[in-house]
């Protein structure tokens, strides 16, 4: 006989009920889990300030045990009072010194070294260049020949125009022997006086055509020293745009190179419209206003000077007025074109009282600080008026005192007579926390009170039986 065989339907039944109730078991261990974990996670972020390891479930009653082991402190005796506020810490703030010192108002801003002057070397008569007398980038001085033209057109007008003269000079000197004898005979009543007078006017306009020779002749000796070509100013010449055996002429833009003035030298920067009256207040006191002139990085100082001129008008585009610094630039550092970093010492307040920046706060009503108590380690909020300031510290004007400290950092977790802690010191918390189990008990002592108490009532209990029994 065949073996009986169990059909093939009635095995998978029983494996989908098993995985189905594994998937239910799981789904219900990590709900679980999760749940756990935000339990966790609730209670330690909801945690009241304070609570530390030695804190329990009797942390409410922890004061009044407490009490009972100091003498009866109560929970408004010393250390009890910030047990009953739930134990707040001090804040760890830092501090400054609100010092009288002289604070400069400096002005900062971008600028572009400009040079004082700045000339294109043109010859002024036509002719072929012959002679360069400079190199490129060399420093020239004023009146210097830098190069040289064909000087022989010129040398022949010069000689032309002093020919005329010279004729012209003869026929004047005959002209007036000839008014001598005129006047001469006219005196001995032999010529008429229509001649005397034609012959004077003969000599003026001999005269008059000398002088012109004379002009002719000049400009003539002029044009050939033009054929030197010579420095306008004094400066660095630039890189020459013509070359020896080409014409050139008066006409030439480029002409035959850029001379560029770089001491002393200039730099252009703007100035905001609102410090406008400030400035022009130091102008009209003809102050000297130091300027210095940084590279970009502002880690070198490139030249030291002095403010020199200021535009007539506000840039309607940018709200800014046009101001120049002047520089001696005797090291060479400022080149024409260079951006630069301008900082101008507009002015500086005497024996001001100073705070740290960080120290001043701005509120509802208006700018306080958080001024601190030595003995109390507490601060107080005043109100101050605040005035120039500079990179670091800022101007008190009225509501502060030289010597007072200030809270410069925490004070975003202050109140007017919060309690604060200095650093390196022992936070005010724990000794509050301390506090709890009475004055000076140690916190381990405060954390057993509960099960001291508990020994107690069982001792009690255990007198209590056995008087019973007797």
């Amino acid at each position: 006989m065949n073996p009986t065989v169990t059909p093939d339907k009635e095995k998978p039944a029983i494996r989908p009920q098993r995985t189905r109730r594994s998937r239910v078991i799981g789904a219900l261990v990590a709900i679980l889990a999760m749940a756990g974990l935000g339990w966790l996670a609730w209670h330690l972020t909801h945690q009241p300030a304070g609570t530390g390891a030695g804190a329990g479930p009797g942390a409410g009653a922890r004061g009044q045990g407490a009490a009972a082991g100091a003498g009866g402190g109560g929970p408004g005796g010393p250390g009890g009072g910030r047990g009953g506020r739930g134990g707040m810490a001090a804040t760890t703030v830092g501090v400054g010194k609100a010092e009288r010192s002289d604070i400069p108002i400096t002005l900062e801003a971008l600028g572009t070294v400009t040079p004082a002057a700045v000339a294109t070397v043109r010859p002024q008569v036509g002719g072929v260049l012959q002679k360069i007398l400079f190199t490129e980038g060399q420093l020239v001085k004023e009146g210097q020949v830098l190069a040289t033209i064909d000087a022989r057109p010129a040398q022949m007008s010069l000689l032309q125009a002093t020919g005329q003269r010279q004729r012209d000079e003869a026929q004047l000197a005959s002209a007036r022997v000839l008014l001598q004898r005129y006047r001469t005979l006219l005196e001995q009543d032999s010529i008429a006086r229509q001649d005397v007078d034609t012959q004077a006017a003969l000599v003026k306009q001999l005269e008059g055509t000398v002088t012109t020779d004379k002009a002719a002749e000049g400009i003539a000796r002029i044009n050939l020293g033009y054929t030197q070509v010579r420095a306008p100013i004094s400066g660095r010449v630039g890189l020459r745009t013509v070359d020896i055996g080409n014409l050139v002429n008066s006409g030439d833009a480029s002409g035959i190179a850029v001379i560029t003035r770089m001491s002393p030298i200039d730099v252009e920067f703007a100035v905001p419209q609102d410090r406008l009256p400030a400035l022009q207040q130091r102008i009209n006191e003809n102050a000297a206003m130091p300027a210095i002139a940084m590279d970009r990085t502002r880690t070198e100082n490139l030249a030291t000077g002095r403010f020199f001129a200021m535009d007539n008008q506000v840039d309607t585009q940018t709200g800014t007025v046009r101001a120049k610094a002047r520089f001696a630039n005797d090291g060479g550092k400022l080149f024409p074109s260079q951006f630069v970093n301008i900082r101008l010492q507009v002015n500086t307040i005497r024996n001001a009282v100073t705070v740290p920046v960080t120290a001043l706060r701005h509120g509802a009503s208006g700018d306080y600080v958080y001024v601190l108590n030595p003995q109390t380690k507490t601060v107080a909020l005043r109100n101050v008026k605040r005035g120039q300031a500079n990179a670091e510290r800022v101007e008190i004007a009225s509501g502060l005192e030289g010597g007072e400290t200030v809270i410069t950092e925490g004070a975003d977790r202050l109140k007017d007579g919060a309690k604060v802690t200095l650093p390196g010191e022992r936070p005010a918390g724990a000794g509050g926390r301390r506090g709890q189990g009475g004055a000076g008990a140690p916190a381990q002592d405060t954390a057993q009170a509960p099960a001291q108490g508990q020994q107690g009532q069982r001792h009690r209990r255990q007198q209590q039986a056995e008087g019973t029994a007797q």
